[in-house]
């Protein structure tokens, strides 16, 4: 049976055979087990499939709004005429302006949720959506340490279930952290809570923590998004390091306990 939340489908338990080793033999014991669930959302675009995303059934439609905005098919939530969710056919219909589509497309585009497929590009967004940070905010490195311990713990899904990612978003007196099987799709999920909210131009002086590798395509959604500061408990790729050069966005890697490594703006970290 699926296990449901207010939130949408979450896992599905099944039954297993439970591996043990007790007085050095090997043996195996029927047992249920819940595993993470994910479904096929699509995207619909002015009555076109626009993108089928593979993810947790969670939040469509701030999934579908930061999706599009990560696109850059649509700039601010003003641009968005109408949207419906229609949840039993995993759909979200949008409506936008003509003019803000991007109408250079090959196909319908699915996300896998590693993903490592996105048709998302840093250059095909072009200058005037994504720049140099120039936030000259600052933060204490020691607060970042402690924000990271308290994110680790949060994870309610990743600790009932398992099979998920993790991504905060914090600033001063707000804090939002998504989970999703895809990273891309947790940041994509907080970025549609930002614009649904109002909340977008306050993202300079915001910090993004996540949970799992960074990657161009993580990398390029935090720098279309703005948020000065990129914090993993894993490893960004080289890619991803010369972005966050490149566009100024401070970057920690490998942070864990009291240690981790800056790989880019290190300017922006107080000791």
């Amino acid at each position: 049976m699926m296990e449901e939340t207010k939130k949408g489908r979450l896992s599905q338990r099944f039954n297993i055979l439970q591996i043990a080793r007790e007085e050095g033999k090997t043996v195996l014991r029927p047992a249920e087990k819940q595993v993470i669930a994910e479904t096929s959302l699509k995207i619909l675009v002015n009555g076109e499939e626009y993108a089928s995303l593979l993810c947790l059934d969670q939040y469509p439609e701030e999934l579908a709004l930061g999706f599009l905005y990560s696109e850059g098919a649509i700039d601010s939530f003003g641009d968005i005429l109408s949207i419906r969710v229609d949840q039993p056919e995993k759909q979200v219909f949008v409506k936008v302006g003509d003019a803000t589509l991007v109408h250079e497309r090959k196909s319908i585009r699915c996300i896998a949720s590693g993903g490592g497929k996105s048709y998302t590009s840093i250059d095909r967004l072009g200058p005037k959506r994504v720049r140099a940070r120039e936030s000259s905010v600052t933060f204490p490195l020691t607060d970042v340490l402690d924000i990271m311990k308290d994110f680790e713990t949060r994870s309610e899904i990743f600790r009932d279930i398992g099979g998920v990612h993790s991504v905060m978003y914090q600033s001063e007196g707000f804090s939002l952290l998504i989970e999703d099987i895809g990273r891309h799709n947790c940041v994509d999920k907080i970025t549609g809570f930002l614009l649904k909210t109002g909340r977008l131009s306050d993202v300079g002086k915001g910090i993004m923590f996540i949970s799992g590798r960074v990657s161009s395509e993580i990398m390029t959604k935090i720098i279309r998004l703005g948020v000065p500061i990129l914090v993993s408990r894993s490893t960004p790729t080289a890619t991803a390091v010369t972005l966050a050069e490149h566009y100024q966005v401070t970057l920690l890697g490998y942070v864990r306990g009291d240690s981790g490594s800056i790989y880019a703006g290190a300017a922006r970290l107080t000791i």
